[in-house]
C-alpha cells in the first residue's frame, strides 16, 4: 500500500469521527439517547480519554494523558512511513493507519474541544463558543455508540456476580475506537499476513 492510500484511509476515518463527534456534540445533551433497536443506541457520554472512563488523577492528568498520546501518534506514524518505505505487507500498514487515525481522532477531542465547544450538560453544545467549557489540552472525548446486547440479573448461583445487574456489552465508543480496534484486530487475527517471515 502507498503512503498516500494510508493517507486516504486515516483521512477519511478522521472525517467521519469528527463530523459524527460534532454532529452528536450538537445535537444531543449530555446523557441524552435515541433508541436504533434494543441492541443499538446512540448514548451521549464524554470521558477524559481512556476506555470506560478511566483517568489518571490528579492535577496534571489529563494533561499527562494528552500529551502522551501525542508522542505515541509520532511514533505511529513514523512505524507507518518506515513500513510503507521498507514495502511491507498492506496488512500491516493498513492496520497502522488505522490506529493512527483512531488515536489522533481522540487526540483532536483532548486537545481542542475545550476550547472550540461550550458545555453540553444542560444545553445543546454549541461550536466556536465564546465561553469554552474547558481549557487547550483539557477537552473531553466525545462517544456514542452503545450495543447492550443483553442487560438484566445474574442467575443467583454464579460464583462473585451472581444476583448482580449486568450489561453486555457495556461499552460506549466513537469512530475513532472502532479503528483502534479494527486496527489492532487486523494484526492480532492476520498476524502472519501482517509479519510475514522471508
Amino acid at each position: 500500500m502507498s503512503l498516500r492510500k494510508a493517507y486516504f484511509l486515516i483521512f477519511l476515518v478522521l472525517i467521519v469521527d469528527q463530523l459524527s463527534k460534532i454532529y452528536v456534540k450538537t445535537n444531543f445533551v449530555l446523557g441524552e439517547e435515541f433508541v436504533i433497536a434494543d441492541w443499538f443506541r446512540i448514548h451521549f457520554i464524554e470521558n477524559e480519554g481512556m476506555a470506560w472512563g478511566t483517568k489518571i488523577p490528579g492535577e496534571y492528568g489529563k494533561l499527562i494523558l494528552t500529551v502522551f498520546r501525542i508522542f505515541a501518534v509520532v511514533g505511529i506514524g513514523w512505524w507507518l512511513s518506515d513500513s510503507v518505505k521498507k514495502r511491507h505487507s498492506n496488512y500491516l500498514i493498513a492496520a497502522i493507519a488505522l490506529i493512527f487515525a483512531g488515536a489522533a481522532g481522540n487526540i483532536i477531542d483532548s486537545v481542542f474541544y475545550g476550547v472550540i465547544f461550550d458545555d453540553s450538560t444542560h444545553n445543546l453544545a454549541t461550536i466556536f463558543s465564546p465561553v469554552p467549557y474547558g481549557t487547550w489540552f483539557h477537552g473531553l472525548v466525545v462517544d456514542m455508540f452503545y450495543f447492550p446486547i443483553w442487560e438484566g440479573e445474574l442467575p443467583s448461583w454464579l460464583p462473585l456476580f451472581g444476583g448482580k445487574h449486568f450489561a453486555f456489552f457495556n461499552a460506549i465508543f466513537n469512530v475513532a475506537d472502532v479503528a483502534i480496534s479494527t486496527g489492532v484486530g487486523i494484526l492480532l487475527v492476520f498476524n502472519k499476513r501482517a509479519f510475514p517471515k522471508h
